[in-house]
């Protein structure tokens, strides 16, 4: 026998409510039966109050219906508060929790960045705490309207349960043609503003090559079917709702004939007839309402099952026990890696032991896997097999947060966030002044970053101070030795460096190698590499030459000049010279 499946987060939060949606039903009962107060109080006018003529009555009547009136919106009121305050408490609940998802998602994913869950949590809450959610709270009162109606006569009752069964088959067959529709039309529209989103961010190169039209030509289409499948299921939606709503009034009004029939041969009286006609509006209502509202229940059962696939792709952690802190040993065990959504490994069975305190350059041609080495022993990028560990610890066995302070990280590709200079600096953690301009120094852009309009306060990243490709890099520079981490990867830190910024650079790694920081140094210059203690050369995801500085170039230049004479040998035959993936050549050149 298969052990039953454990509740999802989500659905484990949900059952959590459970109170709450009890307190909403009981309210709900007492307001439905409340909604008998208008036909019933009309019933007494015609049928007691015009028949004796009695002001006492008409006034004592009166007084009780008006209480029971604001009995009612008091409690309308009470319930509508408390699914707002539900709908913010789902939303505080996973809000963050889902923020931190996303950051896994874009992590694992870099293609597929999106914030749509965020966009499906707001919906939820609007659901949740607007009018729609009342039909199902209210629908399953519809047997009490039934039953009143049924001590009218039997066959006010029977006429009831007909037309709520046709309005329930109209509530099926709306669903059954629109959901389809509505999913369809979602996902387009997603492709549609992912398609956006990432052509933005190139947007300097569509408009420098004269790109803009062609591509949207390609956004045009892909909006285009986006609002073809959206207008399909809106017009299908539209045409079950009014029918709905035309159904309701005409059950409303054929339910007054009914009764005049009945009356006519005094089975109920002429108030029986009218409040009959009332109480069938009201007990239709819930589901005329439900079909009205049920694009946004669509709309927000399709985000509670993305959110729930999210929240099951990335669960969360438990917190680890508390390690001492680390002092940067790194060991790499076997990683093999696979790219996110790829096919093939870019990292295939390496293994490396960095002692606390070495610098080691990785070296290699371009697709060597380099910066997916980087990101796998950084914990960025899941490992297919192998382990990664620090001071001999896993890194899932190091909570997140408190690793994090012991890190530095400048990837290939410098983004500053929305900040002040010494914000971004400073991880957007404890503004500690003295280490932001400690770190700044390091990297010797202490006197740049004065020479902005108000220093280390100038506003950087969306709508800040525009920065060039090298004052980004070096700032990140900075970010990654805040507070003097004890592993640090700096995938390609000189790529946009000029030479006074490349001098700085080297003489960081020296600092970092003096106090005792694991660098990884990812690289194609070797100027820098003069600070390290161990080269990994890699070639096609593998581990090709590891070991002393000085003894691997001297391998590597062997390498080199045996490649080279292999492809001279076809020049001497009249063929082509292919040449090499990786040229060395004096100090200045580039691996």
């Amino acid at each position: 026998m298969n052990a039953p499946t454990p509740d999802s987060e989500l659905a484990s939060a949900v059952k959590g409510w459970k109170r709450t949606f009890i307190y909403t039903g009981f309210i709900s009962f007492f307001i439905n039966l409340l909604m008998l107060v208008p036909p019933l109080y009309m019933l007494q006018i015609y049928d007691r109050v015009l028949a004796s003529r009695s002001e006492p009555t008409l006034l004592m009547l009166t007084l009780i219906v008006v209480v029971m009136f604001v009995t009612m919106g008091l409690l309308e009121f009470v319930r509508s508060r408390i699914m707002i305050r539900l709908g913010n408490r789902f939303d505080v609940a996973f809000g963050g929790r889902l923020f931190d998802a996303l950051l896994e998602f874009a992590g694992r994913y870099p293609g597929r960045k999106t914030t749509q869950a965020l966009s499906d949590l707001a919906q939820i809450r609007q659901f949740v705490s607007g009018n729609g959610l009342f039909g199902f709270f209210d629908a399953p009162w519809l047997p009490i309207y039934i039953f009143v109606l049924y001590l009218f006569h039997p066959l006010f009752a029977l006429f009831a349960v007909v037309a709520a069964l046709i309005l329930i088959a109209v509530t099926l067959l709306n669903e059954y043609g629109t959901r389809k529709r509505l999913e369809a039309a979602n996902a387009a529209h997603h492709g549609a503003v992912r398609f956006v989103g990432h052509n933005l961010q190139n947007a300097e190169v569509i408009l420098a090559m004269g790109m803009a039209q062609d591509i949207k030509a390609r956004w045009l289409q892909r909006q285009m079917r986006f609002l073809t499948l959206h207008s399909e299921a809106s017009d299908r939606s539209g045409q079950w709702s009014s029918l709905s709503k035309t159904l309701r009034i005409m059950f409303q009004s054929l339910i007054l004939g009914l009764g005049a029939y009945l009356a006519i041969y005094s089975e109920v009286s002429a108030g029986m007839m009218i409040a009959g006609s009332i109480i069938m509006g009201r007990a239709l209502a819930p589901l005329d309402l439900l079909i009205n509202s049920w694009k946004g229940f669509s709309g927000a059962r399709q985000g509670y099952r993305r959110i729930d696939a999210l929240l099951r792709e990335f669960p969360l952690r438990p917190e680890p026990m508390a390690l001492p802190d680390p002092k940067g040993e790194i060991t790499l065990e076997n990683l093999v890696v696979v790219p996110p959504e790829g096919a093939q490994p870019s990292v295939r069975r390496l293994s490396m032991k960095i002692a606390a305190g070495e610098v080691v350059g990785v070296v290699g041609p371009s697709a060597a896997g380099k910066s997916s080495l980087a990101k796998a022993a950084l914990g960025v990028w899941p490992l297919l097999h192998g382990k990664v560990r620090i001071d001999g610890a896993e890194l899932d066995h190091w909570p997140r947060e408190r690793l994090g302070r012991f890190i530095g990280y400048l990837p290939q590709e410098i983004e500053l966030f929305e900040g002040t200079v010494g914000e971004n600096i400073a991880r957007f953690g404890d503004h500690d002044a003295e280490a932001i301009v400690e770190a700044a120094k390091m990297t010797g852009i202490h006197e740049m970053i004065l020479q902005f309009p108000r220093g280390y306060d100038t506003v950087v990243g969306v709508g800040g101070l525009t920065l060039s490709g090298g004052q980004r890099q070096r700032i990140g520079l900075a970010r990654a030795l805040y507070k003097k981490p004890v592993f640090v990867v700096l995938d390609e830190p000189n790529s946009n460096l000029d030479e006074a910024g490349e001098k700085a650079l080297t003489e960081a790694v020296a600092t970092l190698k003096e106090a005792g920081t694991t660098v990884l140094l990812i690289t194609h210059r070797l100027p820098i590499l003069q600070s390290a203690d161990k080269i990994a050369v890699m070639a096609a995801g593998e581990l090709k030459l590891f070991g002393e500085r000085d003894e691997v170039l001297r391998k590597f230049g062997a390498m080199q000049t045996s490649q080279q004479a292999r492809q001279m040998a076809p020049a001497r035959q009249g063929r082509p010279v292919i040449g090499t993936n990786i040229t060395m050549g004096n100090p200045g050149a580039s691996l």
